[in-house]
């Protein structure tokens, strides 16, 4: 278990390290840039504190501000396991995402990551009785990325969620650890159950664009499924 954490702990260390050396040339080359680098990544001292910020930047409203979301937020990454999952899920996009070069670009620009997070944060919340705070999380994904995903589904690491738009998640989905989807993909119900009614999609599965996979069946490991599909029986490995 020291190892594992010691694992974890370099691995934190080193992507942020990598988040600094990338934001500190966007400076140099692009002045204008400063505020938002600055107010992102190099007012911070970890990730941790980054992400947070990130997040009540993006989710925050009138009502529920930035800095309530920033304060749930920091104290879930000081108890939890989310921030080396963080890392997993932006290491999981530089390797999979050939459009993504560098570890700032999912942090600072890529909605699949950041609607990622708020799901990670949304379902820890839920999973501690707060209940209504993770449901306006949820509320405010939807409205601010296109992506609403149920708090309570669970979701593995190593996740990519590619350009994001209108990723529907239900409830009882389970997703596993190094899974890939493109835009528009639905893991929902067929409207015909209760209780457990959604996917269950094993682990390096791909899930093209435009697919919609309904009801409570499996979509074994590493399987691919097309875009633009519609999957209603299992899928095997």
């Amino acid at each position: 278990m020291k190892e594992i954490r010691k694992q974890e702990a370099s691995l934190n260390r080193s992507i942020w390290s990598e988040v600094l050396k990338e934001a500190k040339k966007i400076l140099a080359e692009q002045a204008e840039m400063n505020d938002f680098i600055r107010s992102y990544v190099l007012d911070h001292q970890e990730l941790d504190s980054s992400l947070a910020f990130i997040l009540g930047e993006k989710l925050g409203d009138s009502h529920m501000t930035a800095k309530i979301i920033n304060k749930f937020a920091k104290e879930a990454y000081s108890k939890t396991k989310l921030i080396s999952l963080a890392c997993c899920d932006i290491m999981a996009v530089k390797d999979r995402d050939p459009a993504c070069v560098r570890f700032v670009q999912p942090l600072l620009y890529f909605k699949g990551f950041q609607a990622l997070q708020a799901y990670r944060l949304g379902n820890h919340l839920y999973t501690e009785g707060k209940e209504d705070i993770a449901f306006f999380i949820q509320m405010r994904s939807s409205e601010v990325f296109g992506v609403d995903i149920h708090p309570a589904a669970q979701i593995g690491k190593s996740i990519m969620i590619d350009h994001a738009h209108s990723i529907v998640i239900g409830e009882t989905t389970v997703v596993g650890n190094n899974v890939s989807m493109l835009h528009n993909v639905t893991l929902g119900g067929t409207g015909k159950d209760i209780g457990d009614r959604h996917p269950k999609v094993g682990d390096g599965v791909l899930l093209g664009a435009g697919c919609s996979v309904l009801g409570n069946i499996t979509i074994g490991r590493c399987s691919k499924v097309a875009s633009g599909s519609v999957v209603l029986s299992s899928v095997p490995e």
